[in-house]
C-alpha cells in the first residue's frame, strides 16, 4: 500500500479503468489464443494495462518517473522468486540427466498404486511440505517425479498437478518454517504458533475434503502392468538406474529442512545432480553433447552438463512417450514464465505506487458489515490483491495492514484475520496464471494453471470454509479469548 496520502483526484472510475482494460484484454487473449495465451498474449495485455495505469497516474498529478518507480519496485519484489524459478530449471535438467528423476519414476511406479495415486500424491507432498515449509520446493522436487509417475500410469496430468498443489500448500500453510505463515502472523501481530493452531479449524477439514475428492476420482484407466514393465525397461536402457540416484533429492530436502535459503540449496542440488550425471550417466552426458566429437572426454562431459543446465535434457530413446516425459528442464524453459512474472508485477507495482490499489481495497472495506461481511471482505480483498498485484506476499501484507484494526473493533481476535489471510491470499495465489505462484507451478509441473486449478481442491475449499464459518459464527475466536491467551504466555 502506498505511503502517500489519499489523492482526492483519484476517483473510482479512474481507479477501475486499468483494471477493466486488463480484464477485457485478458478475456480477448484467452478467446483468441486459448491455452497458449500465457506464451506472449497475456504479457502484452499486462504491459498495455500498465501503460493505462501510468496514464491514470499522470491524470491525478503523478509524474511518469513516479509511475516508473512503481513498476520497478513491483518487479523487484519478484526477483527472489525469479531466481528460484531459474534455479529449478537448472535442477530439472541435471536431475533428469543424472537419472534422479528417472529413478523416482522407476521406483515410484512400483510403490504407488494407481487407484489411490492422486490422494497419495497430495498426502506425500503435504508431509514433506510441513517438514520443510516450502510449497515451491516440494513442487520443484517431488512434484516433478510425481508428474512423471502419473504419465507412466497414463493418469491425468491436470489432476496430478492439482493434487501436488493441494498437498504442497497444506504443508506450506501449517509449517512454522513457511515464509507466508510467518508473514501472516507478523502482518497481524499475533503469535506464530497461536496462528498455526487457529488455522487447523479450516486447514484440516479442507484437506480432508480434498483427499476424499481425490479418492473418489480414483485412478481411472491406468496403464497395465505390461506397459509399466516396458517403461521401466526403456528407463534402464537409457539410464543406469539405482537407489543411490535418489541422494540429490534427499540432499535437497535436508538443506531446506535445515533452513538453508531456497536459491543456494536448489543450485547446490542441481550441481550435485551434475556430478552424479558425470559419475553414473557418462554415456547420456556425452550423447547430449554429441555434436562436438572432437572434444576431449572431460570437455565433452562438461559441455553436456552445461547444456542440461541452460537447455535441459533431450531424450532420444525411440520411445515417444518416454521422450516426451523426459525432454524438459533447463534455465531456458523458465524464461517465458519469467517474462509473465515481470509483466504482471510491473502492473501491480504501478497500481500500488499510484494509490489505485489502495483506493480499490478501501472501497471494499467501506461496505463491510458484521463478522461474515468482514471475513468475506478479507477473502475478496486477498483474491483481488492476488489478481492485481500478482504476488502472494503483497496479497498477505496489504490486507493484513488494512484489516488489522478492524477485527478488534468488531470484537474479533486478529487470529481470525491471520487465518483468513492464509485461507485466501496464500492459497488462491497458485490459481492465477500470472501470479508468481501460479506461473511457477505451471512452469514447474508442465500443466497450465487453468487446467490444474479445478483440481486444486484444497486451495478452492479453504476460502469457502472461511466464509462459511463466518456466516454461522463457527470457530470465530472473540477478542476476549485473544487477550486471555496473551496474559497466559
Amino acid at each position: 500500500m502506498s505511503d502517500e496520502p489519499h489523492n482526492p483526484r483519484l476517483t473510482t472510475t479512474l481507479a477501475l479503468t486499468p483494471v477493466i482494460f486488463l480484464t477485457l484484454l485478458l478475456a480477448t487473449s484467452v478467446y483468441l489464443f486459448g491455452a497458449d495465451s500465457s506464451y506472449g498474449a497475456n504479457q502484452i495485455a499486462l504491459i498495455l494495462a500498465s501503460c493505462v495505469a501510468a496514464l491514470v497516474a499522470k491524470r491525478i498529478g503523478l509524474s511518469w518517473h513516479t509511475a516508473q518507480e512503481g513498476i520497478i519496485q513491483g518487479i523487484a519484489t519478484g526477483l527472489g522468486p525469479t531466481l528460484i524459478l531459474l534455479a529449478v530449471g537448472m535442477l530439472i535438467g541435471t536431475w533428469i540427466l543424472s537419472g534422479t528423476v528417472p529413478a523416482m519414476i522407476y521406483y515410484g511406479v512400483q510403490i504407488l498404486n494407481p487407484s489411490i495415486f492422486y490422494a497419495a500424491s497430495a498426502a506425500i507432498c503435504a508431509i514433506v511440505a510441513v517438514s520443510i515449509g516450502s510449497s515451491w520446493t516440494v513442487a520443484g522436487t517431488l512434484g516433478i517425479g510425481l508428474m512423471g509417475i502419473a504419465g507412466s500410469f497414463g493418469l491425468s496430468p491436470a489432476i496430478t498437478a492439482g493434487a501436488i498443489v493441494s498437498g504442497a500448500y497444506f504443508g506450506d500453510k501449517l509449517s512454522p518454517m513457511s515464509d507466508t505463515t510467518n508473514l501472516a502472523a507478523a502482518a497481524t501481530g499475533v503469535d506464530l504458533f497461536d496462528h498455526i493452531r487457529h488455522m487447523l479449524w479450516t486447514t484440516v477439514p479442507g484437506f480432508a475434503i480434498a483427499i476424499l475428492a481425490f479418492l473418489l476420482i480414483g485412478g481411472g484407466a491406468a496403464a497395465t502392468p505390461e506397459e509399466i514393465a516396458r517403461l521401466q525397461q526403456s528407463l534402464t536402457e537409457e539410464f543406469n538406474i539405482g537407489v543411490h540416484l535418489l541422494l540429490p533429492l534427499l540432499l535437497m530436502l535436508g538443506l531446506i529442512y535445515r533452513r538453508f535459503p531456497a536459491f543456494p540449496s536448489i543450485v547446490a542440488s542441481a550441481l550435485v545432480g551434475a556430478v552424479f550425471a558425470v559419475l553414473f550417466q557418462p554415456e547420456a552426458v556425452g550423447k547430449l553433447a554429441e555434436n562436438a566429437p572432437d572434444l576431449a572426454q572431460p570437455l565433452l562431459l562438461l559441455k553436456g552438463i552445461w547444456i542440461s543446465l541452460f537447455d535441459g535434457y533431450i531424450s532420444d530413446s525411440g520411445n515417444a512417450f518416454l521422450d516426451d516425459l523426459l525432454s524438459k528442464g533447463g534455465m531456458s524453459s523458465m524464461l517465458n514464465t519469467v517474462w509473465l512474472i515481470i509483466c504482471a508485477l510491473g502492473f501491480g507495482g504501478v497500481l500500488e505506487r499510484s494509490g489505485i490499489l489502495d483506493h480499490l481495497l478501501q472501497l471494499i472495506l467501506r461496505r463491510v458489515h458484521g463478522a461474515a461481511g468482514l471475513v468475506g471482505a478479507t477473502v475478496g480483498t486477498c483474491i483481488t490483491a492476488n489478481i492485481l498485484a500478482a504476488d502472494q506476499f503483497i496479497a498477505v501484507a496489504l490486507p493484513g495492514r488494512m484489516f488489522k484494526s478492524e477485527y478488534p473493533r468488531r470484537g474479533l481476535s486478529r487470529l481470525n484475520l491471520s487465518r483468513t489471510l492464509e485461507d485466501s491470499a496464500t492459497l488462491t495465489s497458485a490459481l492465477i496464471p500470472w501470479n508468481t505462484c501460479g506461473a511457477y507451478m505451471s512452469a514447474t509441473l508442465g500443466v497450465a494453471t487453468f487446467a490444474y486449478a479445478p483440481f486444486a481442491f484444497f486451495n478452492l475449499v479453504c476460502p469457502l470454509l472461511a466464509v462459511l464459518y463466518a456466516l454461522f459464527h463457527f470457530a470465530q475466536k472473540p477478542l476476549e479469548a485473544e487477550a486471555g491467551a496473551g496474559q497466559g504466555r
